[in-house]
């Protein structure tokens, strides 16, 4: 899915020069930073995570103020002239312009630019605002852009937005396939030994009945997702093809991204990041390339694993017309931190 022109909630065009406030909010933690127009740092701060579906938009913002208070603190301001902030679970541009709306609400800069988290990976691993980003970490997403605004983009909101992938999918999957190959149902798979032995218990039974009565929490079923690529790599069929599953899915995305923004004929960064990709378990990263080289041989992979709030800095810095000197600045010192 593809939409043209800035973000929904966002002020386009240049602003006057001075600080940008950049954040990158996610699921489990905040940064924040206050950058110069000239690309220097002049401070920083970590806050908790951003998820406004659970606490409401108004709670998830006040998370944000108290970084951005010892940001400002630190830096000596109380505004900027700018606020780029890629923001998790701003999966729709009715959302972008929602949250857009309630940053502008805290008066923290005259302008305010809301883009899903995921644009900020992509602008942190690319020189120019030009390429394509798959990102998978708890769930799996995919975005793309071009100097002059467009922009492609799915809702990554799970199942029902066609998404399958991510830790969270994974785990689920391998949990389905281990259950199914101990009560019959399916084939063989080492996983029904080794997704219960990761938590002390001896048989897919006992780890069904543990996460249905919550003796081990649900947060905990992430840690599954380890165990199936282990577990792939011992050779194990069922667990191979789930993760051969997952690079369809990642060059799925790509490649629909790539050819919505007509990059599909030309070189084009396709960038690779969130703790699944940025881990280049082999056999994952092979086969995406594999698939990359056969679906859009002139795509150029590669994995990032810089900050994203340098992302969310370089897309303020974008905004305000700030380039060269500046962008190498700022990249140098989250590159070098």
């Amino acid at each position: 899915m593809t939409s043209s022109g800035s973000e929904a909630g966002t002020a386009s065009g240049s602003g006057p020069a001075g600080p940008v406030l950049a954040i990158d909010a996610g699921n489990s933690k905040t940064d924040v930073a206050v950058v110069a127009a000239d690309g220097t740092v002049l401070a920083t701060a970590r806050g908790g995570g951003f998820r406004p579906p659970t606490v409401g938009v108004d709670v998830a913002v006040d998370a944000l103020a108290e970084a951005v208070g010892r940001a400002f603190a630190e830096a000596g301001i109380d505004s900027v002239a700018h606020v780029s902030a890629c923001l998790a679970n701003a999966d729709l541009p009715v959302e972008e312009a929602q949250l857009a709306d309630a940053l502008r609400a805290r008066a923290w800069g005259a302008g305010v630019e809301v883009r899903n988290d995921t644009f900020a990976i992509l602008r942190a691993g690319i020189a120019e605002p030009r390429g394509v980003a798959v990102v998978c970490g708890a769930g799996i997403n995919c975005v793309g852009m071009l100097p002059d605004g467009r922009t492609a983009r799915f809702p990554a909101l799970g199942r029902i937005s066609g998404d399958w992938g991510g830790g969270w999918g994974l785990a689920e999957e391998a949990l389905w396939h281990a259950a199914r190959a101990e009560d019959g149902r399916g084939g063989p798979t080492a996983l029904t030994r080794t997704l219960p032995g990761h938590f002390g218990l001896d048989s897919m039974y006992a780890l069904i009945e543990a996460l249905h009565l919550e003796r081990i929490g649900q947060a905990r079923r992430h840690e599954l997702t380890p165990v199936l690529f282990a577990t792939a790599v011992e050779g194990d069929p069922v667990a191979r093809a789930l993760v051969d599953r997952l690079a369809d899915e990642v060059v799925a995305m790509a490649t629909v991204a790539l050819a919505r923004l007509d990059l599909m004929d030309e070189e084009a960064p396709v960038l690779l990041g969130g703790s699944i990709l940025a881990a280049r378990h082999p056999q994952l990263d092979d086969r995406i390339r594999e698939l990359l080289s056969e679906r859009a041989p002139k795509a150029v992979p590669r994995v990032v694993t810089a900050r994203p709030v340098l992302g969310a800095a370089l897309l303020g810095l974008d905004h305000m017309g700030a380039v060269g000197e500046a962008q190498a600045r700022v990249r140098a010192f989250y590159e070098g931190s």
